[in-house]
């Protein structure tokens, strides 16, 4: 194993030492290992609050910032952030107009904040909870009961915040962020597992002309396992497996996400595909993003998440944001 650490026990926590020179538009708790907004809560605006294991960057701090998360609470490598740590990050984003959980649906990340809803319930915070549950691969896993969250995480995160910045309640901000989760649908894909520094080892064993289809963002394996193929032949098993969920129709927004390993001339090689399948399908790409944004470490792959859109959500999309990963408009 080659990885550009100090130790694997230090990992997240160095990490967080370099995100807090690299930006000093964030604030870094590195006691309580949580990323906010350096500016603090906004008097009278939702606050929003995510997180999960480490791994996934830029999820979730890189999406910390002007129209998306104001805190972000890392766990150490596939692992969720504890309860203390996410009612942290509740209290210090509560700027008295209540705050929005945003969470993937994994079985310790829905745990841990529900207990940190009802802690900050207790202390006088009103918290609202989103479950982001987007990937079609799977219903069950070893992780989840129900539909695991990957790619929409991003997309929620996005519209919510958008919305959260013009001062709407967090009824309305909680009912658009469900909006866009079931609007949401995704499918990955992996060339190679990845490799958990505490390990040392790959996450699962992939043959040389194999890869593995319809994989989590935890390194956990696929559903099934096919030959490897041309990239147009791979997208369309990624944009089949959605359609047989949801129907592809209209406008819609589409993210060709890397897994943490894939060059980005790959990552717009299946863009293209990707697009030219749905628009053979009746569906017109009218927003879109290619790149890392919610990765898995090292593996080389990539996954395909859609959003059918309205009006709504392509003006919230389309607003100003400024984070480390993702900004447009300011």
């Amino acid at each position: 194993m080659k990885k550009l650490i100090n130790s694997a026990g230090s990992l997240v926590s160095d990490a967080l030492r370099g995100m807090a020179a690299a930006h000093p538009s964030l604030r870094v708790d590195r006691e309580n290992a949580v990323v906010f907004r350096a500016a603090g809560p906004r008097p009278g605006k939702v606050g929003l609050v995510s997180g999960g294991g480490s791994g996934h960057e830029p999820l979730h701090a890189g999406f910390v910032g002007h129209g998306m998360l104001d805190a972000a609470c890392p766990g150490e490598v596939f692992t969720s952030p504890v309860p203390d740590q996410l009612v942290e990050a509740t209290k210090g984003v509560d700027g008295g107009a209540g705050v929005l959980h945003i969470v993937k649906n994994y079985t310790g990340d829905v745990l841990n904040f529900e207990m940190a809803a009802e802690l900050s319930g207790d202390e006088g915070v009103e918290v609202a909870t989103v479950l982001v549950n987007d990937d079609v691969a799977v219903r069950d896993s070893l992780y989840t009961a129900g539909r695991r969250g990957t790619g929409a995480t991003l997309f929620v995160e996005k519209i919510a915040g958008a919305l959260a910045e013009t001062g709407a309640p967090l009824a309305e901000v909680a009912r658009v962020a469900r909006e866009v989760n079931e609007r949401s649908r995704s499918f990955g894909v992996a060339l190679t597992p990845c490799t958990v520094p505490a390990a040392g080892k790959p996450t699962f064993e992939l043959g040389e002309t194999e890869i593995e289809l319809g994989i989590g963002i935890h390194g956990e394996p696929g559903r099934s396992r096919a030959a490897m193929g041309e990239a147009r032949e791979i997208a369309r098993i990624a944009v089949d497996a959605i359609g047989d969920d949801l129907p592809p129709s209209g406008d819609t927004l589409v993210m060709v996400n890397g897994m943490g390993g894939t060059p980005l001339i790959e990552l717009y090689v299946v863009f293209a595909e990707v697009e030219a399948y749905l628009r053979e399908k009746g569906a017109t790409v009218v927003r879109s993003l290619v790149g890392n944004y919610v990765t898995s470490l090292d593996m080389q792959g990539f996954m395909v998440t859609t959003c059918a859109l309205t009006g709504e959500l392509t003006r919230l999309w389309d607003a100003p944001v400024e984070t480390p990963a993702l900004r447009w408009g300011r």
